[in-house]
């Protein structure tokens, strides 16, 4: 089975009427097995919808949607919806018996035709989701963190083909979510497990996703290595989605030195650099923003702000004045 035919979606639209239309319209793209493919896009952009599609709890109004070939039926031909081979994860935890041991919310999705069977895939989910030693606790006084954990387990212990997590880390701690995200990879990499997410947060896309799928007003715009899309973006959309990026008119980046003809300039805070040169100092920081092992600065001139990354804490208070080195820029 060749990857371009594993999770297609053929010419789908999907739309909800109303003052704005939403929804997504005429797409067509193929999941590849065996890899994280993460879809990103701003609110209403049709990030949930899509993954809905490719999962058949929605029907598209036109186009298709088909897994290793053949269709998957939406829940209008399905009694219960959702395709077999697959397991969908969201923010919402409802799910769980909040009065049951950790150990029998997984174990209870499992057929007691084999006990011995039973047992041990029950206790292997739980080792690779780093929960075993919540097993005997009740769901009811699990931390966010590890509710989602327990989730995840459940829908991982019949061993679908593909996993589909939307907005799946909101409600983790920073502290627990960069660990589940390395668990998740970890499962992927150990069992082939294909996972399609949704997700708002560039931190978590960068780091996870092998695949990145952009959606605006329900369409794709690009799609291809987080690395890729990050250093060249071919839509000022999609920088302004992975970064917190500088964004000049035609007129400010002249101001700044780049002669362009573009009528947007973008430059990430790391290809910009603050100096202190002696001949010239024409920028202002105007703030510090303390992010640990380095600093955001934001400094002025005349009336333009830009942020830059700054590698070196303390090296500069607000009031100081100096020299920016523009290193890269992108022209839209």
């Amino acid at each position: 089975m060749s990857d371009m035919s594993f999770l297609q979606a053929l010419a789908v639209t999907k739309t909800y009427p109303g003052q704005r239309v939403a929804g997504v319209k005429r797409i067509s793209l193929n999941i590849k097995p065996n890899k994280i493919t993460a879809i990103i896009g701003e609110s209403g952009s049709g990030k949930s919808t899509l993954l809905r599609l490719l999962y058949g709890l929605l029907s598209p109004d036109e186009g298709r949607v088909q897994f290793k070939g053949e269709r998957i039926w939406g829940p209008e031909e399905k009694l219960i919806p959702g395709h077999d081979a697959m397991r969908m994860v969201t923010q919402d935890t409802d799910g769980l018996n909040v009065y049951a041991k950790v150990w029998d919310n997984i174990a209870v999705l499992m057929p007691n035709t084999d006990i011995a069977a039973k047992e041990e895939r029950t206790t292997q989910v739980l080792q690779q989701l780093n929960v075993l030693k919540l097993a005997d606790k009740q769901a009811i006084f699990l931390s966010g963190g590890e509710k989602q954990r327990v989730a995840i387990a459940r829908a991982l212990v019949t061993q679908p083909e593909v996993l589909l997590l939307d907005e799946p880390f909101n409600q983790v701690d920073t502290s627990f979510r960069e660990g589940l995200q390395q668990d998740i990879r970890q499962v992927v990499h150990d069992t082939g497990l294909t996972v399609i997410m949704v997700s708002h947060d560039p931190a978590e896309v960068l780091s996870m996703a092998d695949e990145l799928i952009v959606l605006k007003d329900g369409e794709v715009i690009e799609a291809g290595h987080p690395k890729e899309l990050y250093q060249n973006p071919q839509n000022l959309y999609t920088a302004k989605l992975l970064t917190n990026c500088n964004v000049l008119s035609q007129d400010e980046a002249r101001q700044c030195g780049i002669n362009t003809k573009a009528a947007d300039v973008v430059i990430y805070p790391e290809w910009a650099t603050p100096t202190n040169s002696w001949t010239r100092k024409d920028w202002t920081v105007k703030q510090v923003l303390f992010k640990g092992s380095y600093e955001d600065l934001l400094v002025t001139k005349d009336d333009i702000t830009l942020r830059l990354l700054n590698d070196e804490p303390d090296k500069y208070k607000a009031g100081d004045k100096v020299h920016v080195k523009i290193n890269r820029y992108l022209e839209f």
